[in-house]
């Protein structure tokens, strides 16, 4: 199956998740991460978070909404490249 990919990656808002992840105050591990995506009902795990940010893992629209309201930005300053 034939994936779109920018850069090799599969999300182009990893990068921008990870720098908005290590910005939030003390505990901003991706675990951390997780858990706060999991009080507003996203369900995923360090690993997910792990590969969203490497860019391994797609990010679907209602995970990008989810991220942007926990960090407190648009959409589409998450997809700024």
């Amino acid at each position: 199956m034939f994936k779109n990919k920018a850069n090799s990656r599969n999300n182009i808002s990893g990068s921008n998740i990870a720098k908005l992840r290590k910005s939030l105050p003390k505990p901003n591990s991706q675990q951390a991460l997780a858990n706060r995506m999991q009080l507003l009902g996203i369900d995923l795990d360090k690993n997910a978070i792990q590969r969203i940010e490497s860019g391994q893992r797609f990010v679907t629209d209602i995970e990008l909404k989810a991220f942007a309201k926990l960090f407190n930005v648009t959409t589409d300053s998450l997809l700024d490249g």
